[in-house]
């Protein structure tokens, strides 16, 4: 039987291709954990190949750092190059892959690059407002106070 169960993180975002006859092909490495003992462990790195659908769902919603659970099968493929050497190389070729951490690293850190621009153009906005209503425009910092707190603004 050859049959294969890894959990473990990307090392990469996954690289979609679409070949010639229509397949969606996505590639990409999983790196998983071996705990020897003694708080040891060891990294070992696993190349995984997807396709169809499955590779193009892979492709959308994966991304580096995120976790992962595989199921598939080992294959093992071999080739000669141009001066004649043959190579080998194995790879797990997923039959189901099920995302452990949730949404992908990239849509938390594009959402708080859009939180941060949303509140330095509500800060801004806040400044220019409170500056025009000023009445010298010649004080580069105003002091305002409130009861319970003192506030800096640029004017």
């Amino acid at each position: 039987m050859n049959k294969v169960l890894l959990t473990g993180r990307l090392t990469r975002d996954p690289e979609l291709r679409s070949l010639a006859s229509g397949s969606s092909v996505a590639t990409f490495a999983v790196a998983t954990n071996e705990f020897r003992g003694n708080g040891k462990e060891r990294a070992e790195y696993h190349n995984v190949v997807v396709w169809d659908r499955l590779a193009q769902v892979c492709g959308q919603y994966l991304g580096k750092g995120q976790q992962v659970a595989i199921e598939g099968r080992l294959q093992t493929r071999q080739w000669d190059d141009d001066r004649g050497a043959r190579h080998w190389k194995t790879e797990v070729v997923a039959t189901s892959v099920e995302m452990l951490s949730g949404r992908r690293k990239r849509d938390y850190e594009a959402e708080s690059l859009a939180g941060q621009v949303a509140a330095s153009e509500e800060a801004a906005a806040i400044a220019t407002a409170e500056s025009s209503d000023s009445g010298d425009p010649g004080d580069e910092l105003q002091e305002t106070a409130s009861d319970d707190e003192q506030v800096l603004v640029l004017a």
